[in-house]
């Protein structure tokens, strides 16, 4: 191999620390103003803090990227091959459809039709509201977040180092951004904090296998985009609404129950097993043929 193929490489890999530091420096310093107002209960609606707070990875990621390049080419803005947009809508409802109807089938949580409209089955409304939800209020907040973790985040760390690893590394560093909303805010189930912070903490590193293995097999930001909102809108506003308690229902759903933290491990066990796809990429951000 010439010397100068070496020496561009050992480029590639300063830039990309460079980059990532800049981001994670970035992201959580623009991120301490939302938790403290989330914290602190201040008059601003939660929604706008949430909104906010979930931006501040976007804002981070192209600010680092006009501090570099002067542009914001290399995020994944292509669309990629059709097939994995599709996968990303599909994967929430089926890991969260076997979660919830087993909670519900073996009596840990009882299937409630309360805030279904009357004369209309729940099916019908719930894939109503899953695609209605998931096009009005779901795509916004998710690619905030999404443009930083998975647009800049995780191909500079695939430049880095393999996807194992690489996906470990950014599902840590985005369950502990969520630890402060998770302590000392409201985003948290009804079960002891410690016992929410770790069956999110094992979800969000989990599921990060599925994120990073879209986002470098397609070359597509919009995989992660779509895999981030049907997530939310799956489970936040169909599944949960659609179970009621049954007095251990909070330990097995929502995200900070056993249930999603089992199911994401066996997403990524998949994925982990598919790693030979997408590991040893460059450059992962063209979409695959």
């Amino acid at each position: 191999m010439p010397w100068s193929t070496y020496v561009e490489a050992a480029l590639t890999r300063e830039n990309a620390r460079r980059r990532i530091y800049l981001f994670l420096v970035l992201t959580f310093a623009l991120s301490a103003v939302f938790w403290v107002l989330a914290g602190r209960g201040a008059s601003v609606p939660q929604e706008l803090i949430t909104l906010g707070l979930m931006w501040c990875p976007g804002i981070a990621a192209l600010v680092t990227m006009l501090a570099f390049r002067r542009n914001v080419r290399g995020l994944g803005w292509q669309r990629g091959p059709v097939r994995y947009l599709l996968l990303s809508y599909a994967l929430p409802a089926v890991y969260a459809g076997v979660v919830y109807g087993l909670t519900w089938l073996l009596g840990w949580g009882a299937l409630t039709t309360e805030r279904v409209p009357e004369g209309q089955p729940w099916p019908v409304s719930a894939l109503t509201n899953a695609t209605v939800l998931f096009l009005a209020g779901g795509l916004l907040p998710a690619l905030g977040e999404e443009i930083g973790w998975r647009g800049l985040l995780v191909p500079q760390l695939a430049r880095l180092t393999s996807f194992t690893k690489t996906a470990l590394i950014s599902g840590a560093i985005w369950a502990v951004w969520h630890y402060p909303m998770i302590l000392f805010a409201g985003y948290h189930g009804d079960t002891p904090r410690w016992y929410a912070l770790l069956c999110f903490t094992v979800m969000a590193v989990a599921m990060s296998f599925a994120f990073a293995w879209l986002r470098l097999r397609s070359g597509s930001l919009w995989t992660a985009v779509i895999l981030h909102a049907a997530h939310n809108v799956f489970i936040q506003t169909i599944f949960d609404p659609l179970t009621r308690d049954t007095g251990f229902t909070a330990y097995i759903t929502t995200e900070f129950g056993i249930g999603l933290a089992v199911a994401a491990v066996v997403v990524a066990v998949l994925c982990w097993s598919r790693r030979g796809d997408v590991d040893g990429s460059a450059s992962p951000v063209a979409p695959a043929t």
